[in-house]
């Protein structure tokens, strides 16, 4: 039998210096109209915090605890759970609802009802919790005796149990004991991002993407593939740059939409809650209600490339040709390299068996920005063995060539853009993305660009192939 895996008090100390950051306030007060039971219940959770016999953690506290767990495992074989010892209450504002039928004896929550920045799920033995946890509902939860960790989704949430080795449910007597509505209701505000910059931080948020559509071969199909038992995959675009970003649209064969045609006419927002697919594979949206598609525009059509002038384009095919290479930290640094066709600078701090520690520098020969304006750079990029971003862009107007870089001043630009790229764990697939338009209108003068591979200290090996650097100008 497996052992169930208990945090020590000295884990929950290691969060205590967020935990009082994470309360807004310590003026617990009860509500007086959730009936008798329920409002005795949080009677004693906001007696126990203004006492300090109950400590209120924040829900990114609450998962980085579980997670610092689930960091010092390996191989395959081991729970992926720990059960909370410690008078812990963790609060947030519902984001899901089941009223469609679209979740399933669940419910996420976030840390604030307007730009939040951590979320949860919490699994119950109970259907159309929406009636009882309605959306934006405030919600404490008891965590002493309780459990955290990944659910068949390998989203971090909370339960009452464990089933097998994942976090189980509440059961209906666990809910009434452990968790309790406030009598505070809030509007929960989407969070509004862009559909190729949705990431692992954003599950179980509610959030919302403008300038989306179906595609067209899609036209004539549900939301629900009849021919499926249990869940369907629709693909979603935007038009970012000059191509389309993707995400998934998953809807539950039990959602009063499910046979829903699509709105493949238009293009708009949508709305709705970051998840993953069953065993942790993809992320996904998931509905609440067929209200939060707004597909009111006409569909977005990607840039074309023939309307920009290429003031400056390098591919790499003459190997190194003009760039500099220089490190910072480690020698291992940028190398020209090609394959089946492909020219491409590499950086990589995976060196014989283990990672090291890099910080190596390719640096642009001098460009004039003045000579043109509203200046875009596109960036086509292949990577392989992922673990993380190494990947950051700079420009910079008083690098002197041969010079060491810590002495210039740089500007970091396109973040986003390449945080939003793809991620390939596996082996080298020489599948190269472009990212979206990085701004570079900002530069004056001559200045030159950086591409900067940061094994973060030794902890970070992907290895990033960098095949085009492409500057447009309308």
């Amino acid at each position: 039998m497996k052992t169930i895996k208990f945090l020590k008090l000295t884990l929950i100390l290691i969060a205590s210096i967020a935990i009082t950051s994470c309360v807004q306030d310590d003026d617990y007060s009860v509500p007086n109209d959730l009936g008798e039971a329920e409002n005795n219940g949080l009677a004693q959770i906001m007696a126990g915090l203004n006492s300090g016999d109950l400590i209120e953690i924040s829900i990114a506290d609450l998962k980085a605890l579980y997670q610092t767990y689930e960091d010092g495992q390996s191989g395959f074989d081991y729970d992926h759970f720990i059960q909370i010892p410690d008078n812990l209450v963790v609060k947030g504002y519902v984001s899901s609802s089941d009223a469609t039928g679209n979740f399933y004896k669940e419910f996420y929550m976030q840390d604030a009802p307007e730009n939040p920045t951590a979320a949860i799920g919490v699994i119950i033995n109970q259907v159309d919790s929406y009636n009882q946890f309605n959306i934006g509902r405030e919600v404490y939860i008891r965590l002493a005796g309780n459990y955290v960790g990944y659910n068949s989704n390998e989203v971090i949430s909370i339960g009452g149990g464990t089933d097998d080795d994942e976090v189980g449910q509440f059961t209906a007597n666990q809910i009434s004991s452990n968790i309790f509505r406030s009598t505070t209701t809030e509007t929960i505000v989407p969070l509004e991002v862009n559909l190729s910059a949705i990431s692992e931080t954003h599950v179980g948020m509610f959030v919302t993407v403008n300038n989306v559509q179906f595609p067209t071969n899609l036209a004539g199909s549900t939301y629900g593939d009849p021919n499926e038992d249990f869940d369907t995959q629709r693909t979603l675009q935007a038009c970012e740059g000059f191509g389309y970003s993707n995400f998934l649209l998953e809807s539950s064969s039990f959602s009063n939409f499910y046979n829903t045609p699509l709105p493949t006419d238009n293009g708009g927002s949508i709305s709705a809650v970051v998840l993953k697919s069953y065993g942790g594979d993809n992320l996904v949206f998931l509905l609440n209600d067929l209200n939060d598609v707004q597909f009111n525009s006409a569909r977005c059509t990607p840039l074309n490339i023939d309307d920009f002038n290429v003031v400056f384009d390098e591919t790499f095919s003459g190997g190194q040709g003009s760039w500099e290479v220089t490190n910072t930290v480690g020698t291992d640094d940028w190398y020209a390299a090609s394959f089946s066709g492909e020219s491409y600078m590499r950086a990589s701090a995976f060196d014989n068996g283990s990672i090291v520690d890099m910080v190596s520098w390719l640096i642009s020969p001098s460009i004039n920005f003045d000579a043109q304006d509203d200046e875009q750079l596109l960036l086509q990029i292949a990577d392989a063995f992922s673990n993380g971003q190494p990947l950051k862009a700079y420009y910079s107007n008083d690098y002197t060539t041969g010079s060491n870089p810590d002495d210039a001043t740089w500007t970091e630009i396109g973040s986003s853009q390449i945080e939003a790229l793809g991620v390939n764990t596996g082996f080298f697939d020489n599948n190269y993305e472009t990212t979206g338009l990085i701004d570079l209108s900002m530069v004056t003068g001559n200045a030159v660009l950086a591409f900067v591979y940061d094994s973060n200290s030794g902890t970070v090996s992907t290895t990033i192939d960098l095949s085009d650097v492409k500057i447009l100008a309308q």
